[in-house]
């Protein structure tokens, strides 16, 4: 049965799949970051969701948190489409496909991490 698309499933499913394994825990390392992530929908008002780094594990849920590290805009669209891997998140952010607020360097240090959480969420059933 398939997760919908950012919902508190969807969300205990990445983290579930992120903690299964050791990539994501040795690229992360020591880094720490609060990331809230705002998707534009046409019709529904933005969907929320955050993301917390610490000692090489991962929180996720919906909504919003306080004292963000940075804050990453994009559309539905780009969203699906960085869950399913379809774009990589520097070519959608060199494309303005993706906005970013606060701490720049922060998201860069955490890019190999990133990307391990992106490639857990492509091995999710997922229904967008």
């Amino acid at each position: 049965m398939s997760i919908p698309f950012l919902s508190d499933e969807w969300a205990a499913a990445v983290m579930e799949t992120v903690h299964a394994g050791e990539d994501f825990a040795q690229a992360a390392g020591t880094q720490s970051a609060r990331i809230q992530q705002v998707i534009a929908r046409d019709r529904a008002g933005p969907a929320q969701y955050w993301t917390i780094v610490h000692d090489g594990k991962i929180e996720l849920g919906t909504g919003d948190i306080d004292n963000v590290d940075a804050t990453i805009t994009q559309s539905y669209a780009t969203a699906v489409a960085l869950a399913k891997r379809e774009i990589n998140p520097v070519t959608a952010f060199m494309m303005g496909k993706v906005k970013i607020d606060g701490n720049m360097g922060m998201l860069m240090g955490l890019a190999g991490a990133l990307g391990k959480l992106a490639d857990a969420m492509s091995t999710l059933d997922v229904a967008y």
